[in-house]
């Protein structure tokens, strides 16, 4: 059993993994309501926060101690404060329960977290249900990240393009933030778009014309703040609902442009959808018809696990264990071990 631990951010969340049965119990606390005041997450207070969440989270694993075989921790990338009280936790824990511990790429926990489910449909054969899914080209798309990676045949992860500036769930809370939407405003302005027109505004569709695997908001949200600088408050009300749906369809029809050229450069066998903004219906909607226009098994990583969450973080290590087992050193607590192909 391993025990997985998640802080790069504003989440505390632990979790314990079985290979054999698969999710034993998670458990996270969120800061959402720490954080609204200020519109955004503040890194002092997330980490305070963690110091405070975590021993009560840590009375739900206590009763497993005896079970638990390894502690996976993140270990970035993420706020280094925010990390710095996951990983202290850890590397007390693994002396106390003298037990290995590794650290664990955040973005790599995001990346098989869709998988997650295959290995609780098929605990004790999930090595033979994966292995036909790769190569396997998937969409990485948070608050933070935004980013197309592949997973070989020999598993192997590798980042084929990302953003050159925001993030895609950035520009959804940026842009929310300046139509005066709460944090965090990802889901605020998807709930607003459900009454608009997609297309009743001309938003820019940055880096549609090349053939590059980039992607940039930026601009975007830039192009938001001039209309609404145009708009009194009695025009902004009567075209808000345009708005959110014209904005979010515009970061939507990005994500899959870019999506559809990395598909046409290589050859693929499932299609892949995690990190936060994996929670946007239309986003979900937008690769259902990917996945069924290229006859592809589409693989989304589940509301549970599409955010920041510390199942993914044992998942991944346990992937990490079977495929080069040696990299991970029974004796050594301190050791953040990796393979370098297995890391972003």
């Amino acid at each position: 059993m391993i025990l997985g631990i998640e802080s790069s951010c504003d989440e505390s969340a632990l979790a314990l993994f079985d290979p054999q049965q698969g999710m034993i119990g998670e458990w996270v606390a969120s800061q959402i309501s720490v954080h609204q005041t200020y519109g955004g997450v503040v890194p002092d207070l997330a980490s305070r926060e963690h110091l405070l969440n975590f021993f009560p989270l840590l009375k739900h694993a206590l009763p497993y101690q005896d079970l638990v075989q390894k502690i996976a921790v993140t270990h970035g990338p993420g706020l280094p404060g925010c990390l710095a009280m996951g990983i202290a936790l850890s590397k007390s824990l693994a002396l106390a329960w003298q037990v290995p511990l590794v650290g664990i790429n955040h973005l790599h926990g995001h990346a098989v977290s869709p998988f997650i489910g295959l290995h609780h449909q098929k605990p004790s054969r999930f090595w033979e249900a994966w292995g036909p899914l790769l190569p396997h080209l998937g969409l990485l798309v948070s608050g933070g990240n935004t980013l197309l990676f592949e997973i070989a045949s020999d598993h192997s992860l590798k980042v084929l393009g990302e953003t050159l500036d925001d993030a895609a769930g950035e520009a959804l809370d940026k842009g929310a933030k300046l139509l005066g939407m709460p944090y965090p405003g990802g889901p605020w302005i998807e709930q607003c778009a459900q009454k608009g027109d997609p297309h009743a505004i001309a938003f820019p569709h940055a880096l549609q014309h090349t053939n590059e695997l980039k992607f940039s908001f930026s601009g975007l949200k830039t192009s938001l703040r001039y209309k609404l600088e145009a708009l009194d408050d009695i025009a902004l009300e009567a075209c808000r609902a345009d708005l959110c749906a014209s904005y979010q369809e515009a970061i939507v029809d990005q994500l899959v442009t870019k999506t559809q050229q990395a598909l046409a450069k290589g050859s693929f066998n499932s299609l892949g959808l995690s990190g936060g903004v994996a929670q946007n219906q239309r986003l979900r909607e937008a690769f259902t018809q990917l996945s069924h226009d290229t006859d592809l098994l589409l693989w989304i990583a589940t509301q549970q696990h599409s955010g920041d969450n510390a199942e993914m973080i044992a998942f991944a290590a346990w992937i990490h264990s079977v495929i080069q087992p040696e990299q991970t050193p029974p004796s050594e607590y301190f050791a953040y071990s990796f393979a370098p192909a297995l890391s972003f």
